[in-house]
């Protein structure tokens, strides 16, 4: 069967909608779009943490098999889709970075609703890599807004009905050096932004309604690299990170987690006060946390592993509250996924571990192959890896290495995925899939 892009798969979908509907209104009055399974509103899903109460989703899929459209996107960006009511939102960005663009999508047809040009930069500073883009944070959606994420090259949150840009900001410093990389996240009224780079190190919280700074928080990392010539490394990668908070209720009270170049630390997100850190030898860091269990887990990234944190304390916990640490090198890009007693990884390598979230024991390691840049995604009972060639594979949880499946689509994966309804939102380095059981 040829799929043009856009194209809908028949009749049948929209009748199955309309029921849907039609059921959620005689039922409840109404039909909200932040239904369990229905939306994924920001980079790691609506927890921050890779899971979604969907259910249904396609165990086996390629070019051909359970694609429901599938739609070209222009430029490059390696964020991942959100997904709200009828709407999917990508950004993206000219390979160049001269020009930076927000990309609405029909959640059912595939076809092109909105196509923004937000940004445009005269000058831009270059990567310096082939791993990273301009177009890589991912943005943030909730009812009626969507918040896209440039880095130092501009914020702005955008009306999703109109296309109307409601504000913007081009006036927050960061050198990136290596481009931009962390995602934003909604915490109450605030739109909370990362800056890790080579010249400040800080987060900042935005109105959301307004887009006026509420706090700003600078990084107290103390840095200890020197150089040859014995003076400290003022910039380069060791200062870099590229990793998007989590936050969690730790008895009753917010706690975020924001890992950096060196060191890890936790703040309140209404105020930005920091509460405590923990300090390792790791840099460039864009894994992002997971909670559970009553423990942080916080990737380290080069030169270091994984800690498990207990909550609490002030100042450097890190020889009172780390209780276990894996010190081994498995985790830079993709962030993990927890899932019950039990964390899932994959290292850039393409090698995945089991670990014991209790203990830190290793359950199992397996090289799956391939390179890693997307984090992996639980849902339906299922895990899903997407590697840099295009392969999906699809992992049954447990203590044994079980593959479920592994699909393949064109051009690779950069880009996490994103999960609503009955189907999966795979970005690869060209189009957008809308990937979901022929037969439902």
């Amino acid at each position: 069967m040829k799929i043009a892009d856009g194209e809908l798969r028949g009749e049948g979908r929209r009748r199955r909608l309309a029921l849907h509907l039609f059921i959620c209104i005689f039922q409840f009055g109404f039909c909200s779009a932040v239904l369990a399974g229905e939306t994924w509103p920001q980079f790691r899903g609506p927890t921050g943490q890779g899971h979604s109460d969907s259910t249904g989703l396609p165990t086996h899929w390629n070019e051909t098999q359970n694609v429901a459209w599938k739609t070209r996107i222009h430029g490059l960006g390696w964020s991942t889709p959100v997904v709200w009511g009828q709407q999917v939102w990508v950004t993206t960005a000219t390979e160049d970075g001269g020009d930076m663009f927000a990309v609405c999508l029909d959640r059912e047809t595939g076809s092109i609703v909105h196509d923004l040009h937000l940004f445009h930069n005269e000058t831009v500073e270059p990567l310096g890599n082939d791993v990273n883009c301009y177009a890589s944070p991912s943005p943030v959606i909730e009812e009626g807004r969507l918040y896209v994420h440039f880095g130092s090259y501009g914020t702005a949150c955008v009306d999703t009905r109109t296309g109307k840009v409601l504000w913007q900001r081009r006036d927050l410093p960061c050198r990136h050096y290596r481009g931009p990389g962390s995602s934003v996240i909604l915490f109450e009224d605030k739109l909370i932004l990362t800056m890790d780079g080579v010249d400040v190190q800080y987060l900042a919280a935005l109105d959301k309604q307004t887009g006026r700074t509420l706090w700003k928080t600078d990084r107290t990392t103390r840095w200890t690299d020197w150089g040859a010539d014995g003076n400290p490394i003022a910039e380069g990668d060791y200062r870099k990170a590229y990793s998007t908070p989590i936050i969690a209720m730790v008895e009753g009270e917010p706690v975020m987690v924001a890992p950096g170049a060196k060191a890890a630390f936790a703040y309140d997100p209404r105020n930005g006060r920091e509460l405590w850190h923990i300090t390792y030898d790791g840099f460039s860091n864009a894994a992002a946390s997971l909670y559970g269990h009553g423990l942080f887990f916080i990737n380290g990234a080069h030169r270091s592993g994984l800690y498990a944190v207990r909550p609490g304390g002030s100042g450097d916990v890190t020889d009172s509250h780390v209780i276990w640490k894996y010190p081994k090198n498995i985790l830079y890009k993709p962030s993990p996924v927890l899932v019950d007693e039990l964390i899932y990884m994959v290292d850039d390598g393409g090698v995945a571990t089991c670990l014991e979230a209790a203990t830190g024991q290793e359950v199992w390691k397996e090289r799956m192959g391939g390179k890693f840049s997307a984090s992996p995604v639980y849902a339906d009972g299922r895990i899903y890896f997407l590697s840099e060639d295009g392969t999906a594979t699809v992992l049954e949880p447990g203590r044994q290495y079980k593959v479920l499946a592994q699909n393949k689509l064109d051009d690779g994966f950069m880009a996490s995925p994103a999960v609503a309804g009955r189907a999966l939102f795979l970005r690869t380095r060209t189009h957008l899939y809308r990937i979901e059981a022929a037969d439902q």
